[in-house]
C-alpha cells in the first residue's frame, strides 16, 4: 500500500511540475494585454531577492543582529567549547559571555560589506535563471545567490572580519580568554583561527536570512508587496 501511495505521489509531483514548466515556457515574449513577459519574470525574481537583501541582511548589521537572533547566532566552535567550560569552572563566566558576544559583534560589523556584492549578482539574473528559480525549491533563489556570491563574499569577508575583530575589541578579549585558559593546569593549549571560523558563520547567517524572506514571499501572498511580485509568484501557486 505504501509503495502504491509513493508512486501516486511521485506521478502527481512530476505532473504538477510539468504543468508549471508548460505555463512558464508558453509565456509570450511581450507583455501586451497584461501577460507576463520573460523580462517581467526575471524582474520579479530580482525584486524578491532585493527585498530579502534589504529587509533581512540589513537586520544583521544592527547591534544584536546576530547575537540575539537564534537562527544565525554564532556559537563557539567545538575546540572553544572546552575553553568556555574551563573558564566558567574557575569563575570567569562574565569573560566567557563577553567572548561569545564579540564574535557576533564582529559579524554584525562586517555584513554591511555584503550588500553591494549581492546587488551586482541580482542584476545578472537572466530569464533562464528566473525560470529555474521559480520552478525550484523554496530556497532556489537563495541557492542561486549562494552560487553566484559565496567565493567573492568569503574573500571580501575575511579581511573585514579581521578588522572588525580589532574594531570591536574581539582580538584582545580572545587573546586574554585563551591565555587564561591555557594557563589552567592540565589543559591542552588552544590557538584557533577565529577569523576563518567567524567568516564562515557570518556567511551562513546572511544566506539563512535571505532564505527566510524568500520562503515568506513564496508561501504568503501577503508578503508579496508589489504587483509584480504578486503576478510572478502567482505562477508557482
Amino acid at each position: 500500500m505504501y509503495k502504491k501511495l509513493l508512486v501516486l505521489f511521485t506521478i502527481f509531483s512530476l505532473t504538477a511540475c510539468a504543468e508549471l514548466q508548460d505555463v512558464v515556457n508558453s509565456l509570450p515574449q511581450g507583455s501586451a494585454g497584461g501577460v507576463l513577459s520573460n523580462a517581467d519574470i526575471a524582474s520579479g525574481l530580482r525584486e524578491a531577492l532585493e527585498l530579502g537583501i534589504d529587509k533581512q541582511v540589513t537586520k544583521l548589521t544592527q547591534t544584536d543582529g546576530f547575537f540575539k537572533n537564534d537562527l544565525v547566532k554564532i556559537l563557539l566552535p567545538e575546540e572553544l567549547q572546552k575553553v568556555d567550560k574551563g573558564l566558567r569552572d574557575i569563575g570567569l563566566s562574565n569573560l566567557a559571555d563577553e567572548g561569545l558576544k564579540v564574535l557576533n559583534r564582529a559579524a554584525e560589523d562586517a555584513v554591511g560589506e555584503a550588500t553591494p556584492i549581492f546587488v551586482n549578482a541580482v542584476k545578472d539574473i537572466t530569464f533562464d535563471d528566473a525560470k529555474n528559480i521559480l520552478l525550484g525549491n523554496n530556497d532556489a533563489a537563495t541557492q542561486y545567490l549562494t552560487t553566484k556570491t559565496q567565493t567573492e563574499l568569503y574573500n571580501k569577508f575575511q579581511p573585514v572580519i579581521s578588522n572588525s575583530f580589532a574594531k570591536v575589541g574581539a582580538d584582545q578579549i580572545w587573546e586574554n580568554l585563551i591565555n587564561k585558559y591555557n594557563a589552567i593546569p592540565f589543559t591542552n593549549n588552544v590557538n584557533p583561527n577565529l577569523t576563518d571560523y567567524v567568516t564562515g558563520e557570518a556567511l551562513k547567517g546572511v544566506y539563512t536570512m535571505i532564505a527566510v524572506e524568500e520562503n515568506e514571499i513564496r508561501s504568503k501572498v501577503s508578503s508579496r508587496s508589489t504587483d509584480l511580485l504578486k503576478k510572478v509568484f502567482a505562477l508557482q501557486d
